[in-house]
This record gives structure tokens, sequence and C-alpha cells, in this order.
């Protein structure tokens, strides 16, 4: 590490007493925030809730030292629960610690090989609907601790509602979220009540987590059974983890390393499989709190990791009596200052394809309940939109010189897989001139496809007999037709 990386790496953990004061507060928030998820995302994974709470602990340490986006909480949520659900069901949790290794091995490779390149293929307009899907998901994950319920948990919910956002007119010294868990649970300890608290969601830890490695049949077949489900725990976890941290680079106006959140999310995920924990990934909901609440650099995200170990161990007893209705308010609170709404204004002003891509990944994020399928069919129709408006820009004029018998063709616009059809049909291949030029100077062959469009118009226009000759490619085409068609004889006039 040279010296300006180790100096950058320093400033993110420490900037100042106020800074310090504000990471710490924020990520004891982010901690409350996180408990009800990872329980939640247990029950959907089919384990324990203390084997989700571990894994967080565990990839909230190791991913604050070797993350690559400061202020960013990680933990065992999110859609590699899904995943996680099908290996557990036929074949057992040690399977999944297995897996949950195995997939923290491909995230340092894919981080390794700078396969974050790939986000650069996630238009605005993805990302939009990833964050507002991610805020209506938020939003219907408390709905069901609000149903059959009495008036005493709505009245806290409002209560924790007014707090968190009046309580800032007061005093901005302490994140409001974390005066809502004091007063709320207060008044429900000095007011008993019928409401729901954290130890009705599920069995808090009472121990350390501990070095546990997978008890499985070291064969060629257990390999068989856990690398698909570790591949699929992986991509989906780097995806969600990717997208968070462009959620958080937007918010900060500041830039990540998401090849080092690729490494650095593998790392902890392999520490997780190796200490009884399942594998995670970014948590946007708690990391857009954490930045919401003051939360900016990496003393955030460790104290998160460190606060729920005391959480879980030393104030359990404390902890179980925060009532369910001050974390509902919270996350409410959250899905609202998530949502974009200027996006729904810009429906009206932005072209309607980016409309259509936003609202599509919206629509099967929430349908699905999986993230990564939502960005998925966006960034699908992302391309497809983008090819057809690239096709739409590729032209072929032609002109005919009587004197010499000569019929040029001019093409403009970019030829590719999605255009080269439309190129070739733009030529008349019986053409009755005896010489026939194809003038590229101001277009681009991209591909194989177009390449041999190409090689096909060209040799057909040869058999009838006309003499042809290809003129304009760019250096990039020209090496392209001489390496993929030879006998085309462009050449770079």
């Amino acid at each position: 590490m040279n010296n300006i990386a180790f100096a950058r790496y320093r400033a993110e953990w420490f900037q100042g007493a106020d800074s310090a004061r504000r990471d710490i507060l924020a990520g004891m928030v982010g901690t409350f925030a996180l408990i009800p998820e990872v329980i939640a995302f247990s029950f959907v994974a089919g384990i324990d809730p203390q084997v989700g709470l571990f894994a967080s602990f565990m990839i909230g340490i190791v991913i604050a030292f070797a993350g690559g986006r400061p202020a960013m909480i990680s933990g065992a949520a999110g859609s590699v629960a899904l995943v996680a659900a099908a290996l557990v069901h036929s074949h057992g949790l040690q399977y999944l610690l297995a897996a949950t290794l195995l997939a923290g091995v491909f995230q340092i490779v894919f981080g390794l090989l700078k396969l974050d390149i790939l986000m650069r293929f996630v238009s605005r307009s993805v990302r939009t609907g990833f964050v507002n899907a991610l805020a209506i998901l938020i939003f219907l994950a408390q709905v069901p601790q609000m149903l059959d319920v009495s008036w005493h948990t709505y009245a806290m919910i409002g209560g924790g509602l007014a707090i968190i956002y009046l309580a800032p007119r007061i005093t901005t010294a302490i994140p409001s979220p974390l005066i809502c868990i004091l007063i709320l649970t207060a008044v429900s300890m000095a007011f008993p009540m019928p409401i729901h608290t954290v130890a009705d969601l599920g069995r808090l830890p009472s121990s350390l987590p501990s070095f546990a490695f997978p008890v499985i049949p070291l064969a060629w077949q257990t390999l068989t059974i856990i690398t698909p489900y570790a591949l699929a725990m992986a991509a989906v976890g780097l995806l969600e983890s990717m997208m968070t941290a462009s959620v958080v680079d937007d918010l900060t106006e500041t830039s990540s390393s998401k090849a080092r959140e690729c490494t650095g999310l593998g790392l902890a995920n392999v520490v997780a499989g190796m200490f009884g924990g399942i594998a995670g990934c970014g948590m946007i909901g708690q990391t857009v709190g954490n930045v919401r609440y003051g939360g900016r650099g990496r003393l955030s995200t460790l104290v998160a990791g460190v606060f729920l170990l005391l959480v879980m161990v030393p104030l359990r007893p404390w902890v179980a009596q925060v009532p369910v209705a001050a974390l509902v308010a919270i996350m409410i609170m959250v899905s609202i200052s998530t949502f974009s709404w200027g996006s729904i204004r810009d429906l009206a002003r932005h072209p309607k394809v980016s409309g259509v891509v936003m609202l599509a990944t919206v629509l099967v994020t929430v349908a699905t309940h999986d993230l990564s399928m939502g960005v998925a069919v966006g960034v699908l129709l992302s391309g497809v939109f983008f090819a057809f408006k690239v096709t739409r820009l590729m032209d072929v004029t032609s002109t005919y010189d009587a004197t010499t018998d000569t019929r040029t063709y001019t093409v403009l616009g970019q030829v590719f897989f999605a255009s080269a059809d439309i190129f070739a049909d733009r030529f008349d291949l019986r053409d009755t001139a005896s010489r026939v030029r194809i003038d590229l100077a101001a277009s681009h062959l991209w591909d194989i496809t177009a390449v041999g469009a190409l090689e096909e118009v060209v040799t057909k226009m040869r058999h009838h007999g006309a003499t042809v000759d290809v003129i304009g490619l760019n250096r990039a085409s020209a090496i392209l037709v001489d390496r993929l068609a030879p006998a085309v004889g462009g050449g770079k006039d």
C-alpha cells in the first residue's frame, strides 16, 4: 500500500472526534435496524436466527477492514437467503456452511479478476428502479408486524415516527432513531402493554460464535452439490453489494473500490462460514440508514458489527425488551427516505424507454422479492432498447456514376449483431453496375456478425460479376476484417 492509499485508508477510519462520534452512534442505530431483517431472512433461509446473527457479526467486523466502501453495512440477508433456502431444505445446514465458504472463495476470485467492471452496464434507470424497489420492499417487510396487533402497536409506531422526525429540531447530537428506541423501550417497560418485542422475533444467541468447520463428506459429489449454490450466492451477493456501494457513492458524492469490495465480501463470507454463519451481502436499507444518520467512515461499519455482538450477549436481556414498533418506525422512515420521489416527476420529463426500464426493475423486484432478478431484467431491457436505438441510427445511401459505371454505397453508423441484417438488406445484390464501392469511413464494424454481413454482401456482388472495393475502414474495423474475412480486401482510405 503506497503512501497515498494508506493516507486515504486512514482517513476512512478517523477524520476527527466529531466524525467518530457520528460514526459510532450511526453504527449503533444500524445494528438495531439490522436485527429484525437478519432474523426474518434467517427464517426465509430455514435456519436458526442465531446463525444469521453470528454471520452478520463476523461479516461486519471483516468488511469494516477489508471492504472497499466505507459506511457500508453488510449482513446475512437479502436475496442470498432465497438461494440458501433451497440448499438447506435439500441437504441441511452443514452443506450451506460449505457453500458459504466456496461462495466466499468465488467472490475473492471475482474481485482479483476485476469483474466489478460489469457494473458499468447497469444504467442509472436500473439503479433508480433498484432503490425504489428496495424502499417498497422495506416497507412491505414491516406490514406483517402491523397486522393482527393491538392499538398500542399503532400508537407506538406513530409515536416513534414523531420522535424520528421531530427530535432533530431539538438536537442532532444523537441520531433520532436511537432516541426513538430508548424512549419507546422506556415507555413499554414503565407501562406494560400488549405489544411485540425483539424477544418475540426469535431466539437471540447466548454465547459467542466459535470456530466450526462444516461437517460434510469430503468427496467429489459434495462439490457438485454445493458449487451451483455457491456460484449463485456469490453472484447475487456481489450484485446487491455493488448496487449498494453505488447508491452510497451517489449519496455521499464519493468513490469506492468495487473490486476491493468484492474481495472483502469474499473474505468476510469465508470467515462467516468458518464460524457457523451463512453468506451475506450489502444491506442497502441499513446502509442508507447508516448514511442518513451521519455514518461516513469504516468506524460506523465496525461499530455495527461490534455492537451487534454486545447486543447478542451482554445486553441481550435489555435488547429483548425493545419494542418491535420502534424498529418498524425506523424502517418506515428508511423506506421513505430511500425512495427516489423525484423519479416520479422524471417519468414525464425523461425518455420513455428510461421510464420503462425503471418501472420494470421496480415491478419485477417487488413481484419476486429478488433484487438481483429485478436488476437483471432492467439491464436486459436497457441493452435491448440501446440496441434498437443504435440500429435506427445506422443508414446506407447509394449514388451512381454513369461515366465510370460505379455504384457507391456509403454506410453511416454502427454495424453490429442488431443492425447487421438491416445493413445487408440495404444493398442491391443484383446491381448491374460493373464496379461497386462500399465506403465505411463513417461507420464502425463491432463484431463477427457485422463482418459476416459485409463478407456476404461482397461475395454475392462479386458472384454477379461486379468488381467490389471496400474502402474507409477505420483501424479497428480493418483489423477485424483482416482476421475474420481477409477475402473482403478492405482498405483504409
